[in-house]
């Protein structure tokens, strides 16, 4: 059993930037793919951004929602277990629960979809005032 713990949220105005983190209690962490999702109020739960699994050399791949493609940047640290997004240029529509998702991974793979993960966080919230 894995174990995700976000730390990172808040509330801020818009137009600033918000690094999220995501712990994971694992020694392999370098196997596994990571992902961020979020829930605004009201709405289902929605994919924002993921990276791969290290591969040789620590190459790793990332994909990006539409929405964020360009504000947002995830990065993973393997030596610490962490996972991050960068949050740049907030918009009040950015404002959500933030969740860290992983799943084991042997391959450059990213995975979009909530599904596709076996290991949640219990998320953090992000909440952007205009």
């Amino acid at each position: 059993q894995v174990q995700l713990v976000e730390s990172g949220g808040g509330l801020v105005q818009a137009g600033v930037s918000l690094r999220l983190s995501c712990a994971a209690s694992t020694r392999t962490f370098s196997n596994y793919a990571m992902g961020w999702f979020r829930q605004a109020p009201g709405k289902e739960r929605a994919f924002v951004a993921a990276i791969s699994a290290s591969g040789k050399d620590n190459a790793v791949y990332a994909d990006y929602a539409d929405s964020v493609r360009g504000r947002f940047a995830i990065s993973r640290d393997n030596a610490k277990n962490t996972v991050y997004l960068r949050m740049n240029s907030l918009k009040s529509e950015d404002t959500a629960v933030y969740y860290c998702a992983g799943r084991w991974s042997d391959t450059g793979a990213v995975f979009p979809l909530a599904t596709q993960y076996t290991y949640w966080g219990q998320g953090t919230q992000v909440t952007v005032s205009s």
